[in-house]
């Protein structure tokens, strides 16, 4: 009997080997991307790009066990809910209210330390943000937002 269950369990899981998730890959930074609407320093854009795109942004950079399901489900699942939060790839099309609010809340999670989550930071040790960094991102997030005031004043 065991013998039977242990087989089913094996054809099962080979079986959704063949369920797989869509990539969350984009080819080029397209006219939405942050870019776009802020001045990103190449020195901010370096640490978003360790700690923050991968679940923030349309170009996530896969492990080898993305590969393997339902692991790559899970993984899609908590992609699609950080580009939900906030979607640096996207930011460009929130109106000025919104990109404000995702700004101030960017910079209160990463002042909290709950940005990067623990569970990524467990696999991505590159994406441990020193005191340094959640400082200059912290600035940033506040001179963004001062970007974005000034440029609604103007119109």
């Amino acid at each position: 009997m065991l013998r039977k269950i242990l087989l089913g369990l094996a054809v099962v899981f080979v079986a959704i080997q063949f369920v797989r998730p869509a990539k969350n890959l984009s080819p080029a930074v397209g006219p939405t991307d942050i870019t776009a609407k802020v001045t990103v320093p190449a020195e901010v854009q370096s640490v978003l790009t360790k700690a923050c795109y991968d679940c923030h942004s349309d170009n996530t950079r896969y492990p080898w066990y993305a590969e393997v399901q339902p692991v790559g489900w899970w993984l899609a699942s908590h992609i699609r809910d950080g580009k939900g939060h906030l979607n640096f790839s996207e930011f460009g099309a929130y109106d000025a209210k919104r990109a404000d609010r995702k700004l101030h809340g960017a910079g209160r999670t990463i002042d909290t330390g709950f940005m990067p989550l623990h569970s990524y930071l467990w696999i991505h040790r590159d994406a441990v943000l020193t005191a340094a960094e959640k400082k200059l991102l912290i600035d940033w997030t506040e001179a963004a937002r001062a970007e974005l005031k000034a440029a609604s004043a103007k119109k």
